[in-house]
């Protein structure tokens, strides 16, 4: 590890920007840790955790996960409560906006928050459990600096700088409890892990892994910002975990295909 780390580092050196990489090896037990306590802008790594919180309530009875809501488009901002409107263009999913009015289960509305990063699920997800609660959970998990204050396009709330945070240590600990069963229940984090795997982002952590390698995993991006956090399955049954942040970098895609440079050098290390 200490061999990787030191071409990890050498080769982020070479590039303007502020990263973190966060590293655990699940069968040697070995972890591997860059600027791992750094507070980064969560962008949509934050889906991940909200998502651990609906199977949390699903999983206390609140509500069940084949329930339905109402969709539709309005939401408070947390700053004063006055009323927000999402735009489809600045969203990754479209689709959702033609069924306003129109009632999805709950379960549907995760698997678009996730899969496809929709901003829109993510918001009437956030309504349903609590930005609040989302964030005590993390920390009854032991993570002890993602911060989940609202849902997404809250201007009012961007603009005082209110934003959703969190460090590539903490994403790492949330992977890893999930991979060993240990968040809610096995049923419960098998059942995450599937949403994950279906991940349509795979430019970064699995970019240039083997198609037979298995990554169940959540991105996030904004203007400047870049991540990538998930667990790696190789084919042998053995498993990893992964967190990239990446943010200030000078062009988008070439900053991606590092990233999926830096996992791809990780693999073939552990493989």
């Amino acid at each position: 590890m200490g061999d990787l780390k030191q071409k990890i580092s050498t080769e982020l050196s070479k590039h303007k920007g502020s990263y973190a990489v966060a590293l655990k090896d699940l069968t040697t037990g070995e972890e591997l840790s860059i600027n791992e306590l750094q507070t980064f802008h969560a962008a949509s790594t934050m889906k991940m955790p909200v998502m651990i919180e609906v199977f949390k309530q699903a999983s206390q009875g609140k509500f069940k996960l084949t329930d339905s809501i109402t969709i539709k488009n309005e939401f408070k901002s947390i700053v004063d409560g006055s009323s927000y409107s999402q735009d489809s263009i600045q969203d990754s999913d479209h689709i959702l906006y033609r069924h306003i009015g129109e009632k999805r289960a709950i379960k549907d509305l995760v698997y678009e928050m996730i899969i496809v990063s929709s901003n829109f699920a993510t918001n009437m997800v956030i309504d349903l459990v609590g930005a609040k609660n989302v964030t005590q959970t993390m920390r009854d998990l032991g993570a002890k600096d993602i911060l989940i204050l609202r849902g997404v396009e809250d201007a009012k709330a961007f603009q005082k700088g209110l934003n959703n945070t969190t460090n590539a240590y903490d994403l790492r600990l949330l992977f890893e409890k999930m991979a060993l069963g240990k968040i809610v229940s096995q049923k419960a984090c098998d059942a995450m892990i599937k949403i994950l795997l279906d991940q349509k982002f795979n430019d970064v952590i699995p970019g240039n892994l083997p198609k037979d390698v298995k990554v169940a995993h959540k991105t996030g991006g904004l203007p400047n910002i870049q991540h990538d956090s998930g667990i790696v399955f190789l084919p042998d049954g053995r498993k990893y975990v992964l967190v990239i942040l990446s943010r200030d970098w000078e062009n988008e895609a070439a900053n991606r295909k590092m990233l999926a440079g830096i996992s791809e050098m990780i693999y073939l290390n552990l493989k």
